[in-house]
């Protein structure tokens, strides 16, 4: 596979991402907190490559990245309070929810019956999700190797096993998103990131939840 990279300011950009993602392949792409690489939701077999590239264990689940709250429906059974509060709150931002998998996503995804969804606040990644809608994500960078903050770490790390890399520059959070479970009465805390456990619990006591 010969890798290209292209500036999203190119005006043939956006469109070449989305028919590689149509066609089952692979694109990378600046987010909030670093570059994501990219799968489109319902292609089982660009899911599975996903896997493949990344050298990520199929035991971990891949995440979903949205344009918007609204697209919740198409890839959650059901949104908990909690979740759609933190949402209101914080996206788009550096926050993923756990919350409970819609039954029409592909199980490719991940083995668990729960997925996580985020709406990153970085206006590449919003405008090729307006177009897709939501892609199956995770960070763009070998497994356990260091995160990609640019085009040029995506493509140190992953040349020749994505398609294509969509250069957006120097990622402005440059630390992976907070993960939170919501599928449990008590919020839990996954992972640490850019949005601390304080201010989760804060928002979530001023609305009685």
């Amino acid at each position: 596979m010969q890798t290209r990279l292209i500036s999203t300011q190119d005006p043939q950009a956006f469109s070449l991402a989305v028919e590689i993602l149509q066609q089952g392949g692979l694109v990378a792409f600046p987010t909030d907190t670093v570059y994501g690489l990219a799968a489109h939701i319902q292609n089982t077999s660009g899911i599975e490559l996903l896997y493949e590239a990344k050298q990520r264990a199929p035991s971990k689940a891949i995440a979903v990245l949205m344009s918007s709250s609204d697209d919740l429906s198409q890839v959650a059974s059901e949104t908990p309070t909690q979740a759609r509060r933190l949402a209101e709150q914080f996206w788009p931002g550096p926050l993923t929810l756990i919350v409970p998998r819609h039954p029409a996503l592909p199980e490719a995804l991940g083995p668990l019956p729960t997925i996580g969804v985020r709406v990153p606040n970085h206006p590449d990644a919003l405008a090729l999700m307006d177009i897709t809608g939501p892609l199956a994500v995770t960070s763009a960078n070998l497994s356990g190797e260091t995160n990609a903050c640019s085009a040029q770490d995506v493509l140190r790390q992953l040349d020749g096993r994505v398609d294509l890399i969509l250069d957006g520059g120097i990622t402005p959070g440059g630390t992976p998103s907070t993960v939170v479970d919501c599928t449990s009465p008590i919020l839990q805390v996954l992972r640490s990131g850019p949005i601390s456990s304080d201010e989760l619990f804060t928002i979530l006591e001023s609305a009685n939840i």
